[in-house]
Order: C-alpha cells, then sequence, then structure tokens
C-alpha cells in the first residue's frame, strides 16, 4: 500500500517532471523558430540578389526578427518571473481549473 507521504512526493515529481516537459517543449519551439528564421531569410536574401533591383529582403528580416525576439524574450526572459513568468501561469491555470469545476 501507499502511504500519504509517498503519494505526495509522486505528486510532486510528476508536477515537477511536466513543468520541465513544458519548459523543454518552449526552448524547442524557440529553436525551430529561429532555424526557420534563418534558412527563409537566407533564401529571400538570395533570391533578392538573383533578381537584382531594390533591396527588399530585410523589411521581412526586421519584421520577423521582432518576432523572433519577442519569443526569445517570452521564452528565456524574466528568468521566470514578470508579467508572464511562472507565478501567472500558476494563477491562470488555478482560473482555469476553478473555471472547469464550475461547469
Amino acid at each position: 500500500m501507499f502511504r500519504v507521504g509517498d503519494e505526495s512526493t509522486r505528486n510532486q515529481e510528476q508536477q515537477l517532471y511536466e513543468r520541465a516537459h513544458t519548459r523543454v517543449r518552449a526552448i524547442k519551439g524557440f529553436y525551430v523558430h529561429a532555424i526557420a528564421f534563418l534558412v527563409v531569410n537566407i533564401a529571400l536574401f538570395a533570391l533578392n540578389a538573383l533578381v537584382g533591383g531594390v533591396w527588399w529582403f530585410y523589411w521581412p528580416l526586421i519584421g520577423w526578427g521582432i518576432g523572433l525576439g519577442l519569443h526569445a524574450f517570452g521564452v528565456f526572459g524574466f528568468g521566470g518571473q514578470g508579467p508572464w513568468g511562472r507565478e501567472w501561469e500558476e494563477r491562470k491555470i488555478q482560473e482555469m481549473v476553478d473555471e472547469e469545476r464550475r461547469r
């Protein structure tokens, strides 16, 4: 039989695992985003260089670069603190759980 303490420890371990898994997926998502940014923008530069004419490749580079920067800030910024850090996540999760229970 399980003792209450054993079950509590397993629950805590499961929560730690789920948080780590979520964090790893967020980091992986950023890396995929960064690789796509590099590949597509290199291709746009090459296309612009081959076709010639006015240089336009930097406009999507700037726009997407801002988006990539915001993504990086969301994943790595604040060290888990700040307006959308762990505390905010926990609060939102609790709100959603409470909302589901009311249904």
